[in-house]
C-alpha cells in the first residue's frame, strides 16, 4: 500500500509530493493534466519564478521529484473511498485502482467564463480572472470588469489599484443594488448593465466591449468575476465537509473533517495564487508526514 495518493499535479499537489519524497514517502501523484491557467501567457507573484510560463513551472516542479520515491501518472479519478481494509482506495477512469494510507486532494477549481462572443481568443491574452496575477501588465489602461452578482462591486473597485479607467459591464440588465453604484459612482469607475454583443479585439488584444443596442466602448483589457466549480466530486464522496461559499472545509494544516483526507490548494481557499497553493500543499505534507509517524509509532 502507498503511503499518499495526490490527486492533483498543480502548485499545490507537486509542492506536497516534494515535501513527501523528501521524507521518503512512497507517493503517486495523479494529474488529469487540466491547470486552471493552461491559457495564461505568464504566471506572477511567485517568489523567483515570477513571470514564467505555467507549464513551465510545472515542468520544473516534476523534474525536481525524480530523486525522490514519487511517481507520477497522468490519469482521471474516478472515484475514491474509505477501503474496508483501512486506508483508502482510489479507482481510476481506466478501473484500475491504487490503495493509499493517506489522501491529498490538490484539484483546484474552474472558472466560470463569459458567453460573450469574441472570449475565447482574448482569453489568457487580454481577458484574465485574476488582477493580481495580471492587473500589473495592464496598468493605466482602460480595463473592464465583466461581473455580476453580490460581489460585482467589489471586482471593480479592485482593479482601481491598477487603473482609473475602469468600466463595470453586468450584462444582466439590472446592475448592483443602489449602495453598491453610489460606491462606484465616488470611485470614477463607469456602469453598463445592457447587454453585451460580442468583445472585438485583434490578435489576442482586446480592442472594444460592443453592446447590443449597438454602441461600443474601447478597451484593453477584461478581467472577469462569475464565480468558480470544482473539478470534482472526490471531496463530497468521501464525506467532507464542503459547501458552495467555501469549498472544501481545512483546518490550519489543511487537514478536512475525515480523518486521513487532507485539501490544499484552490479547492478550499479564497487566496488563488499558485504561490499560496504551493505553500499550502507543503503544509499538508508535513501534517500527512506526522500522522503517518503517529500511526507507526510502537505503543
Amino acid at each position: 500500500m502507498l503511503d499518499v495518493v495526490i490527486v492533483g499535479g498543480g502548485p499545490a499537489g507537486l509542492s506536497a509530493a516534494l515535501v513527501l519524497g523528501r521524507c521518503r514517502r512512497r507517493v503517486v501523484v495523479l494529474d488529469a493534466g487540466r491547470p486552471r491557467n493552461a491559457t495564461s501567457h505568464a504566471l506572477h507573484g511567485f517568489l523567483t519564478r515570477d513571470g514564467v510560463p505555467p507549464l513551465e513551472l510545472l515542468t520544473i516542479a516534476r523534474e525536481q521529484l525524480r530523486p525522490y520515491a514519487v511517481e507520477l501518472v497522468d490519469a482521471q479519478v474516478a472515484a475514491a473511498r474509505r477501503h474496508e481494509g483501512g486506508g483508502f482506495e482510489v479507482e481510476l477512469d481506466d478501473a484500475s485502482r491504487l490503495f493509499a494510507r493517506r489522501l491529498l486532494l490538490a484539484t483546484g477549481v474552474t472558472d466560470r467564463l463569459p458567453e460573450v462572443e469574441g472570449f475565447g481568443p482574448l482569453y489568457g491574452k487580454s481577458a484574465h480572472h485574476c488582477p493580481f496575477c495580471d492587473g500589473w501588465e495592464w496598468r493605466d489602461q482602460p480595463l473592464v470588469a465583466y461581473a455580476r452578482g453580490p460581489g460585482a462591486a467589489d471586482f471593480a473597485l479592485l482593479l482601481t489599484s491598477w487603473s482609473r479607467d475602469v468600466l463595470l459591464c453586468t450584462d444582466d440588465g439590472e446592475g448592483p443594488p443602489p449602495d453598491d453604484a453610489a460606491r462606484l459612482a465616488r470611485a470614477g469607475v463607469a456602469l453598463r448593465v445592457d447587454r453585451v454583443a460580442r468583445l472585438d479585439g485583434h490578435r489576442g488584444r482586446l480592442e472594444r466591449v460592443v453592446f447590443a443596442r449597438g454602441d461600443a466602448v474601447a478597451r484593453r483589457a477584461l478581467f472577469f468575476h462569475l464565480g468558480t466549480g470544482s473539478t470534482g466530486d472526490l471531496a463530497a464522496q468521501l464525506g467532507c465537509r464542503c459547501d458552495d461559499e467555501v469549498g472544501v472545509h481545512t483546518g490550519p494544516r489543511e487537514e478536512t473533517s475525515e480523518p486521513g483526507v487532507w485539501v490544499a490548494g484552490d479547492a478550499s481557499k479564497d487566496v488563488l495564487l499558485a504561490i499560496v497553493a504551493a505553500a499550502e500543499g507543503a503544509k499538508a505534507a508535513v501534517d500527512i508526514h506526522r500522522s503517518l509517524l503517529r500511526e507507526d509509532s510502537p505503543g
